[in-house]
């Protein structure tokens, strides 16, 4: 039978990913990564990237959603040339990403949906503190695929901070909504009290 190693966990990572008092510490972190993502998406979504908030009645044509993935493609394109591949300053050296890229640039209006809603999503979970943990593992799969690409900016920071997000899990959306979908909906390995089948007392 194989034996099992039990080490036990240090009391400072046990109070910075479990204790609900140091929420406060995720709730700064949430706030700070979501707000970026749903801006991002936004700008998207409104054809006013990099701008300020932006709101009008109706898609404009220079949204991600109706541009038919003109914009998704054009950024495909510069991350592949050769000078981003093979020049001076190539920041995107990963061969094997490339042939992917070339896929994503194939599917452009397709990818756009998805990027375009999963920055929202992720940015209102985040600062809703709604499956935080899940939340900030797509937004973790958004800023790699940023930066396999050859996009540093913030990227690697973003990373850093939504890895640290998925191990708190459990405390980093206590100030938020998780306080109450998490007990209410469980993990698959424990059922919350939505899943939970109510006893029925059988007669003697």
């Amino acid at each position: 039978m194989a034996e099992t190693m039990d080490f036990e966990e240090p009391k400072f990572a046990k109070w910075l990913f479990a204790s609900t008092a140091a929420a406060w510490i995720w709730l700064v972190v949430r706030l700070y990564i979501g707000y970026e993502f749903l801006h991002a998406g936004w700008g998207k979504l409104t054809g006013a990237e990099g701008g300020t908030w932006h709101w009008a009645w109706g898609i404009p044509a220079s949204s991600w959603l109706r541009d038919h993935g003109v914009a998704l493609k054009g950024f495909v394109g510069y991350v592949t040339s050769p000078a981003m591949v093979k020049g001076p300053n190539a920041s995107n050296n990963f061969g094997w990403y490339q042939s992917y890229l070339h896929y994503v640039g194939n599917h452009s209006a397709f990818f756009s949906y998805i990027v375009v809603f999963g920055e929202i999503l992720v940015g209102l979970g985040l600062i809703l503190g709604c499956l935080t943990g899940i939340a900030a593992f797509f937004g973790v799969v958004l800023n790699v695929s940023f930066g396999l690409a050859g996009i540093a900016g913030v990227n690697p920071e973003m990373v850093v901070l939504g890895m640290l997000l998925i191990l708190a899990w459990r405390n980093a959306g206590y100030i938020g909504l998780d306080r109450w979908v998490l007990p209410a909906l469980g993990t698959p390995w424990h059922k919350g009290r939505v899943f939970e089948h109510p006893v029925v007392a059988t007669p003697a």
